[in-house]
């Protein structure tokens, strides 16, 4: 058997992500590439023009086309994830548009799980309809269910496993399944899973999307979006991107190369911190529920301890009944826990969520008002001091209401 080459075998993730889109020759030795503030793309001769405009996937041609800035983080994340290309455009929101309308047109039909990220929603809904693509949410749970609610319009399922406020888990690799036997394209939101903890592609997805904004970026600072996927289907994302107009900018794709190079680190920690706060809220006497897939017990734990790699720092808790007066007190008087949306930031948030209003095919009826939680890089024991002096604020105004 012949010697197996550095070419010939898959690099394990720290490798890739610490030399992945990097080329130091072509920057004068320079170890991070470039920003690269370009509009206009000059040319020595008409040919030489001409030539690149041909393959302008591929080489630099115009500043909203691409620079060697955003290829080397499209070609870090692309070669992360498993995937033959990316697409770096300015914002999660952005990149699950362009994902979309890449590939349903007026007429069309598609299948969206129905604990998709909010605005998602209402993209389709207040946008695509406008346009005449008919949705169909349908509840997470269903797999070989799903088959009946296929027409023959029919171009797409949208999937995000776990979903970012309720985290139901998909069996991502049936769907896939199912759905590619009825020749329709599987586009995700990986944002949660992240290209080091959930591999998309191997598990039969064609295009995976990210909020960059979140871990890839990973400081809080950035706005950006990235889609991934093969060939044949990132030139048609590609595409639909540069009719639509959007592209990320250069100082914004840096920042989140910059995150990139540490993300597996981060991504690690957050996990642990996650875990013991998580474990710590389950054995509390005011929670009802932890909503954390990597929780054994967990709804979904079977799913993602076979499909996923890790974990993230997000989930949600559902208190046990209690008043608005009482969550505000708990959460107003947080120290560590920032109060704001987003998540995938160094620093923790906590934010309250209401399910209920962003489902039509299923019902959300929790017991109790739920809190979203992003577990940061802080030591655990000083969050979940945090989080029990919040729990003794929130006890002392229910204990305050007249029976």
């Amino acid at each position: 058997m012949e010697q197996q080459t550095n070419r010939d075998r898959r690099l394990k993730d720290s490798t890739i992500i610490a030399h992945a889109g990097r080329d130091p020759e072509a920057h004068s030795g320079a170890v991070n590439p470039p920003v690269y503030h370009a509009s206009t793309i000059t040319f020595p001769s008409i040919s030489a023009m001409n030539k690149a405009r041909q393959d302008r996937f591929n080489n630099v041609t115009y500043g909203r086309i691409g620079t060697p800035t955003s290829y080397a983080l499209e070609d870090a994340v692309a070669e992360l994830e498993g995937g033959d290309r990316s697409i770096a455009l300015p914002s999660g929101l952005a990149a699950i548009a362009a994902a979309i309308t890449a590939f349903a047109k007026s007429g069309d039909h598609i299948l969206m799980v129905d604990n998709v990220y909010g605005p998602a929603r209402k993209f389709c809904d207040q946008f695509l309809t406008g346009y005449g693509v008919s949705v169909t949410y349908f509840d997470p749970h269903l797999t070989a269910e799903l088959e009946p609610l296929i027409q023959e319009n029919t171009r797409l399922v949208y999937l995000e496993s776990p979903g970012s406020q309720t985290f139901e888990m998909q069996d991502v690799p049936a769907i896939s399944a199912l759905a590619h036997r009825r020749g329709l394209t599987v586009l995700m939101d990986n944002t949660w899973g992240t290209p080091c903890f959930f591999k998309s592609f191997e598990k039969g997805v064609d295009v995976s999307i990210h909020a960059a904004t979140k871990y890839i970026g990973g400081h809080s600072d950035l706005m950006l979006g990235l889609v991934v996927a093969k060939e044949d289907h990132y030139r048609t994302v590609k595409s639909n991107a540069m009719l639509l107009g959007l592209c990320a900018g250069p100082d914004d794709c840096f920042l989140a190369l910059r995150g990139l190079r540490t993300i597996e680190a981060r991504l690690r920690m957050h996990q642990a911190h996650a875990l013991e706060v998580a474990n710590w809220l389950t054995g509390h006497p005011l929670v009802e529920q932890v909503l954390y897939p990597a929780l054994p017990g967990a709804d979904g734990h079977r799913l993602w301890k076979r499909d996923f790699l890790g974990a993230c720092g997000l989930f949600s808790v559902v208190l046990r009944p209690c008043s608005e007066a009482a969550v505000a007190a708990m959460v107003d008087g947080l120290r560590f826990f920032g109060l704001g949306a987003s998540w995938g930031g160094f620093e923790s948030l906590v934010l309250p969520m209401h399910p209920e209003d962003l489902r039509s095919a299923t019902r959300w009826e929790p017991l109790g008002p739920v809190l979203r939680f992003h577990i940061g890089l802080e030591d655990p024991r000083d969050l979940i001091h945090d989080l029990e002096c919040g729990f003794d604020r929130l006890r002392a105004v229910q204990q305050a209401v007249p029976a």
